[in-house]
């Protein structure tokens, strides 16, 4: 069955049933969760170890997060007992960087922006996902306007895994319902205000009337706000036509 099929499939199905699905069709020790630690991606987790599976669970580390992330780091493997791989940039790649634009290069284009989101975290996301064969996430189709169209089964060619995404239809209500139910770690910046977390010196609290990730680089224009790691052939990849769904 092609990944057109099962996104087909899955589009009515619960977060839990494409979470068997993945277990059920892939080696455990094959599939890799990747968290920044945002809410859903909280949440993600708590499912998931929850349900009995143990994937490999990594982060990418950028060196340029906020306390509070890292914060909820710690409290997410003390209140699982997992453990949570840490993937850097290269050293030397960072030092090219800053040597040559300073570090607050994100600031004067967006062209330097992205060249930085390069070395801090699409370079070593490659280097995390090398060996699977299956690559959760906790993207949501309702984050923003780019995200819109994702598939929950898709194939990534750039890193030759299957990219699996259980909660591409949950809405921010239905995150942070099951937050509170079941009582998941989360960031607290998200009661400050924020709506993503990114980056310190890119990320700052949304402003009433603003969209969802207006807080993320808010010095760029809000129609292509990506960081690169979610994008292939320069768009994430297109769905078909929602249908209802469960929790």
């Amino acid at each position: 069955m092609n990944d057109d099929q099962l996104t087909h499939d899955f589009e009515s199905s619960s977060a839990t049933d494409i979470l068997k699905w993945t277990f059920e069709t892939f080696q455990e020790d094959k599939v890799a969760l990747s968290t920044s630690f945002g809410a859903e991606g909280c949440a993600l987790i708590h499912m998931i170890v929850t349900m009995g599976y143990k994937p490999r669970i990594f982060t990418v580390d950028t060196g340029r997060n906020f306390q509070e992330t890292y914060d909820v780091w710690d409290r997410l493997v003390k209140r699982y007992g997992i453990e949570i791989e840490s993937y850097s940039p290269d050293p030397a790649d960072l030092r090219q960087l800053l040597k040559g634009k300073g570090p607050n290069l994100f600031y004067e284009s967006v062209e330097n922006r992205s060249q930085c989101c390069f070395v801090r975290k699409v370079k070593p996301l490659k280097v995390a996902l090398a060996g699977a064969d299956a690559w959760l996430s906790a993207l949501r189709r309702d984050q923003s306007e780019g995200r819109r169209n994702i598939e929950i089964v898709s194939r990534s060619e750039a890193h030759n895994v299957t990219k699996i995404c259980p909660l591409a239809n949950w809405l921010e209500e239905n995150v942070w319902t099951y937050i509170r139910s079941n009582d998941v770690p989360y960031i607290k910046l998200y009661d400050q205000g924020f709506t993503t977390i990114g980056c310190a010196p890119c990320t700052r609290p949304v402003r009433p009337g603003e969209g969802k990730r207006s807080g993320r680089w808010w010095w760029e224009s809000d129609d292509k706000k990506e960081c690169g790691i979610h994008i292939e052939d320069g768009k994430v990849t297109p769905r078909r036509p929602a249908a209802n769904f469960q929790i």
